[in-house]
């Protein structure tokens, strides 16, 4: 027999029958599934379909109506202080004055009263170094290309060093270039970090992906 290598690693994520509606809205109906540490997930559905809902509640954006969701199972260090989330769009003042490093650095904020150490400094360099941006960090962050932009939010959810990272819909409106950087950064995670992409479209489930969680049709 052969050993199933999962059984030893910890649960990340977990659904278990869990339910929630927008009002009289059903959205999500016993919904049950488990993601192990170090997996690379898909979460594919069209537009509508409940993944936006999932996120939320991953994120503690939404409670369920009924049934758990639990976080890090065997992880002592694990909460959700450890997920990292990188949005489908960030809005921001591009009049603000602020370079990458800076907003990279917005990745280790845990209270406005902290302090930048020098480990935290040390983290900013490693995910820009990661995420293929370190020749941006003095830039500022309005000149970038909208693919740019997307690998410096990567780059400040990697900042957090977390045990989780969310992607949702990671390609949309990138270049090539930027896509190509972004698969070798997720690259670099698999097997380490656990990753979730949401996206709608399934030509997009890459070779790095262990599972795909379908919603919908």
């Amino acid at each position: 027999m052969i050993a199933d290598n999962k059984i030893k690693r910890p649960v990340a994520v977990r659904f278990k029958d869990v339910s929630f509606s927008y009002g009289p809205m059903q959205v999500l109906t016993d919904v049950n599934f488990h993601i192990h540490h170090g997996d690379f997930i898909a979460l594919v559905g069209p537009n509508g379909s409940g993944k936006t809902t999932i996120l939320k509640l991953l994120l503690n954006l939404e409670k369920p109506d009924s049934g758990r969701i639990t976080l890090f199972e065997g992880i002592p260090s694990g909460s959700r202080d450890h997920i990292g989330y990188v949005p489908q769009h960030a809005d921001y003042d591009s009049a603000f004055p602020i370079t990458v490093r800076e907003v990279v650095r917005m990745g280790r904020l845990k209270s406005l009263s902290r302090r930048f150490s020098r480990d935290d400094e040390k983290s900013v360099l490693e995910a820009m170094n990661l995420s293929g941006i370190s020749d941006l960090a003095g830039r500022s962050y309005s000149a970038l290309s909208g693919g740019e932009r997307r690998r410096v939010m990567v780059a400040r959810a990697l900042a957090s060093s977390p045990l989780l990272l969310i992607l949702d819909e990671p390609y949309a409106n990138m270049d090539m270039e930027s896509e190509d950087r972004l698969y070798k950064t997720l690259e670099t995670l698999k097997g380490n970090t656990t990753v979730i992409i949401v996206t709608h479209d399934p030509a997009f489930v890459s070779s790095l992906t262990d599972m795909v969680l379908c919603v919908g049709e």
